[in-house]
């Protein structure tokens, strides 16, 4: 097992970053990481992602399936990146108000499977900085927005 864990902190509430968050349609717009997510933040359905990573900037496709949906404190979906219990990974977004109503966003993913042992340095050079450029763009989004 693996986690990659990310957090900014945002000067607007849970319910604004969360508005924004799962407005899919608006990724393209803001996000330079998930480029595209086709579907509905709710439990149990399946989604299509779109990400961009890596120095070479490839997109890559999953079809995950939306583990919780709980407004407006978190959102996990859950993804097999390869075949047979070889690379999955739990994708989360909590939301966490802090004292003085401002938002604190913990952006994770944790991986398992075999190949894991392998693949964490690929996993960090290719996804952190996807992760954090993310939380960036969702923070200027937000504070915006206010």
């Amino acid at each position: 097992m693996h986690e990659l864990r990310t957090t900014v902190d945002i000067q607007a509430s849970p319910n604004q970053v969360w508005a924004i968050l799962t407005d899919f349609a608006t990724y393209p717009e803001w996000n330079p990481f998930i480029r595209a997510v086709r579907g509905e933040p709710i439990a149990g359905r399946s989604l299509n992602v779109s990400v961009v990573s890596g120095a070479a900037k490839r997109t890559r496709s999953y079809w995950p399936r939306v583990l919780s949906s709980e407004a407006p404190r978190e959102l996990r979906w859950q993804q097999r990146m390869m075949f047979g219990g070889l690379l999955e990974g739990e994708h989360r977004f909590k939301l966490v108000q802090r004292s003085d109503g401002s938002t604190r966003l913990v952006h994770s993913e944790c991986f398992t499977g075999l190949l894991v042992p392998l693949l964490r340095d690929r996993i960090e050079r290719e996804a952190r900085p996807g992760f954090e450029a993310m939380n960036e763009a969702l923070r200027l989004r937000a504070e915006a927005m206010r």
